[in-house]
């Protein structure tokens, strides 16, 4: 496997700043003061991150269920017809990740976004009617651990380390509610990433008729609130060399999900942990882990770890991914409610 073409600026950017991006009016200074270069040459590079696909975009990554509604969902359906019944899937403007995972019954993996529960369950039936074949709906129940970035400055993915993307997993607050339909609104102006512009939060003030101070105090009550549990550079793993990544569920009791999911945090190639509401007797999983790893070998053994720090005989079932149909943001221009 080729290691990514990244300059070193650009594996320094990326180490730096996928998450905690400056909520100043002028962040480039600061961002290339981390990086040991110049604010234009800083800008340019993240430009160019994104222009060649390493990168999606630079923006906010919001915790589910804080912007809208939204759930996991599966396909029940055979793997031969996953080629023809994944761009239905991917037709609908709610579905906002959808991927083919290794899986004999439910080979075909999707999040919808939409603005409220009911919308939710809408789009579900839309698929089921669609594709003609069940879909099963998992929602999110506790969620463990954040979303991690990826250390490109030779550490592993997840390690504790000076790698400011990798390393650190923010405490969550104690209570995250809804986004007010304001914030939404501001969610929806940023939600292709933010404006590559010296000023870019002035921009986005300037597009919404809201004063530049006004959308920095928003963006940071939503970040130190939890409802952006991630502000910076959005990379593409695999293009950056991380081409393995599971899906694993673990079928533990109701309640040892919890002590088992504490068990897990301290393994830190675990890159999310969640607790999701099963759907038995086909689906009966509550614990789920996802790991990405450089190769298939590598996740392996990080699923070896988890098995053994378990310390009893634990089902579980590990679900590849093989074929991403669609990846993008939640698309928040699609669930904002009227703003008086």
């Amino acid at each position: 496997m080729h290691a990514p073409l990244l300059t070193p600026l650009e594996s320094r950017l990326l180490d730096a700043w996928q998450r905690d991006f400056p909520l100043f009016p002028e962040p480039w200074p600061e961002v290339a003061a981390a990086a040991g270069t110049s604010p234009a040459a800083a800008l340019a590079a993240v430009a160019n991150l994104i222009e060649t696909g390493l990168a999606s975009r630079l923006g906010a990554v919001v915790r589910p269920n804080t912007a809208g509604a939204s759930t996991l969902a599966a396909l029940v359906c055979r793997p031969t017809e996953v080629s023809e019944l994944g761009p239905v899937v991917s037709a609908e403007a709610g579905v906002n990740h959808n991927y083919e995972r290794e899986h004999a019954r439910l080979p075909l993996w999707f999040v919808v976004t939409e603005a409220d529960e009911p919308a939710v369950a809408a789009t579900l039936n839309r698929i089921g009617t669609a594709t003609g074949r069940p879909v099963l709906a998992l929602p999110l129940e506790r969620e463990y651990r954040i979303d991690l970035g990826f250390a490109l400055g030779g550490a592993c993915l997840g390690t504790a380390g000076p790698h400011r993307a990798g390393s650190r997993m923010a405490a969550l607050p104690a209570a995250i509610g809804k986004v007010s339909a304001a914030d939404r609104v501001l969610l929806a102006a940023i939600e292709d990433g933010l404006p590559l512009v010296e000023r870019p939060y002035r921009a986005v003030a300037e597009r919404l008729g809201l004063s530049e101070t006004a959308v920095l105090a928003r963006l940071a009550a939503m970040v130190a609130g939890g409802a952006i549990k991630r502000f910076g550079i959005i990379v593409r793993h695999r293009p950056l060399g991380w081409r393995a990544n599971a899906m694993v569920v673990f079928d533990a009791p109701a309640d040892a999900v919890d002590d088992l999911a504490d068990l897990f945090l301290d393994e830190p190639a675990v890159t999310l942990l969640y607790r999701r509401r099963p759907a038995p007797p086909l689906w009966p999983y509550r614990l789920y882990a996802m790991i990405h790893g450089r190769d298939r070998g590598e996740v392996g053994r990080v699923i070896e770890r988890l098995v053994a720090r378990a310390g009893c005989p634990l089902g579980h079932e590990i679900l590849f991914s093989s074929r991403c149909f669609k990846q993008t943001g939640a698309r928040f221009s699609r669930v904002l409610e009227p703003v008086s």
